[in-house]
């Protein structure tokens, strides 16, 4: 066992006299030692809840004959962080959660990981770490929240961002606000439609890594307690085993995930955090390949922000089970990759099927034959840009109109607020990139701002930055090179006439090369917004978002 090198032999009693003193009895010292990394926080409804989780995990592990220790990860709520200075750090946070896992891992010789995530970055953070640790490990999340109801209305989170669009343009006042934002976030969990959270949950149990439920099991349901002391269990027979997460985390792994992603409509998040996690476990993912698997994929399920269905209902629907075993009806799935079940994708997925064909199409009916997501390329983003084109209006599927130039969220979001943005714009939001951000802010206030005065379908939106998993519309996002890296999104000016067409996977703008040399001689690179502290080091060392924004060592 790895946790001997801290535990056994004469040399080692100092360390095993500490071991004693958190109360372990020599039984307990002997056997394997689980780490159970859990994110819980008071801050993040999505983490409230994980002592029970993580409580039923260490029951699971003690059935199965190992010692677990916990011990705390770091995680942000990206909708309390919205909008303000908070986001900056919430994709950087993704990197700081891979360390800190790496450091106590190895710190204190755990023989094998249990991971207890739930909401945003935090999921993508604990599998680039068990990718680059490779102990034996499993996932299991806090699960997703419930809709909220109000006079007969689902609700979740994006409906109160949109409300306040709503307000401001005068179609709702602020007592009506006020009842959505007290019924929209009903209890614990990850928020309830198809956004980051949700899509990393459902991707990680695709990749292997969750057991069967774990991306769709809801927070509140019992079945949730006992799929955790299920992962508990599981530890101990994956470290019997000696299957690691470089055995399940393959190249055909993170196809089957960038399938189901495709399938789904997943958070265009996931084009950052699926490259990231695949860098860690030296499998290379690029922009080309999900446009490849998008081609061939068809489009089964219109979650929440595309539809009006939640992941309460895809998991009554058969969850990612139904939708894979679907899926390979078309030979899409690669089935022989192992699991964290010990089993096969294959074995795992037989004998499934949908069982609400409202929530999970057939193959034969998709809601279209390609994809959910969408890589454009052109001479605005020649290393690319993503849009989630399962929640973007068929009459802006293409769209050209005058640039509306902001240099920061802020800035865009007043102009929106103010009355200033109209039908045909495309609004224009920059030096919010990794580097240029630094840190990649999510832009949830301005994209629900548009939809809530009633300009989705008709205003086009497009920044270096990301997107929530809970925007919808004409939002295109990770324009790559950012402004900050020279590129030519920085160099635009105000009614530059920009080209969206997402079914040709276009993004381009009306200025020809003699123009476009002329500006790129008289741009001065900014000075950098944050000068000392964690984000100044990683604006230094963060890649492109057409990369993954991965942090280099």
């Amino acid at each position: 066992m790895k946790s001997d090198q801290a535990k056994q032999g004469l040399e080692k009693a100092p360390h095993r006299s500490l071991l004693r003193a958190l109360g372990l009895t020599k039984e307990e010292i002997d056997r394997p030692l689980i780490g159970v990394v859990n994110s819980f926080n008071e801050i993040v409804p999505g983490h409230m809840h994980l002592r029970n989780i993580a409580e039923a995990v260490k029951a699971g592990v003690r059935i199965a004959g190992g010692t677990p220790i916990e011990f705390p990860a770091i995680g942000i709520c990206d909708g309390i962080a919205m909008g303000h200075q908070g986001m900056k750090y919430s994709l950087a946070s993704r990197e700081l959660i891979a360390d800190s896992v790496e450091v106590m891992a190895l710190a204190h010789a755990f023989d094998a990981l249990v991971f207890i995530p739930n909401c945003d970055k935090i999921v993508p953070g604990m599998l680039m770490a068990a990718a680059r640790l490779d102990l034996p490990a499993v996932f299991v999340s806090g699960g997703p929240m419930m809709t909220g109801r109000y006079q007969g209305k689902e609700l979740d989170l994006n409906s109160v961002f949109e409300a306040v669009g709503a307000v401001s343009a005068g179609k709702m006042t602020l007592d009506e606000l006020e009842e959505i934002e007290n019924h929209a976030c009903p209890g614990c969990g990850s928020c309830s439609g198809m956004f980051t959270a949700n899509s990393m949950n459902c991707l990680t149990e695709v990749l292997g890594m969750g057991l069967p439920g774990n991306g769709t099991i809801p927070a509140i349901h019992s079945g949730r307690i006992r799929l955790a002391k299920q992962a508990g269990m599981k530890i101990m027979d994956l470290l019997e085993k000696d299957i690691r997460p470089l055995k399940i985390m393959t190249e055909k792994a993170f196809r089957n995930a960038l399938t189901v992603d495709m399938a789904l409509g997943c958070s265009t998040n996931t084009v950052l955090h699926l490259p990231a996690i695949a860098y860690e476990a030296g499998v290379q993912i690029n922009l080309d390949l999900v446009n490849e698997i998008g081609e061939g994929t068809p489009h089964l399920c219109k979650l929440a922000p595309a539809g009006h269905h939640h992941i309460h209902e895809l998991d009554e629907a058969g969850g990612l089970p139904a939708v894979m075993a679907e899926l390979n009806t078309l030979g899409l799935i690669a089935a022989d990759v192992i699991t964290v079940t010990g089993k096969t994708v294959g074995e795992n997925i037989a004998g499934r099927k949908i069982l609400n064909a409202d929530v999970i199409r057939s193959v034969k009916d998709p809601y279209s034959a390609k994809g959910g997501l969408a890589i454009l390329r052109g001479n605005l983003a020649p290393d690319g840009a993503v849009v989630k084109k399962a929640a973007v209006a068929p009459q802006m599927m293409k769209h050209s109109g005058p640039a509306r130039v902001f240099n920061s969220e802020e800035e865009a979001s007043a102009a929106i607020f103010g009355g200033k943005i109209v039908p045909g714009d495309v609004i224009v939001i920059r030096y919010e990139g990794p580097k240029g951000g630094p840190g990649m802010r999510e832009m949830l206030t301005p994209t629900s701002a548009v939809q809530g005065m009633g300009l989705g379908e008709s205003v086009a939106l497009i920044t270096d930055g990301r997107f929530s998993g809970a925007t919808r519309g004409a939002s295109i996002g990770h324009v790559s090179p950012e402004a900050a890296e020279g590129g030519l999104i920085g160099l635009l000016e105000e009614g530059d006439r920009i080209s969206i067409n997402i079914l040709e996977g276009r993004l381009d703008v009306a200025l020809d090369e003699k123009e476009i040399e002329r500006r790129r001689a008289s741009w001065v690179k900014p000075e950098p917004k944050i000068t000392r502290g964690y984000l100044a080091k990683y604006a230094q060392r963060v890649t492109s978002a057409a990369t993954g924004a991965v942090v280099v060592k």
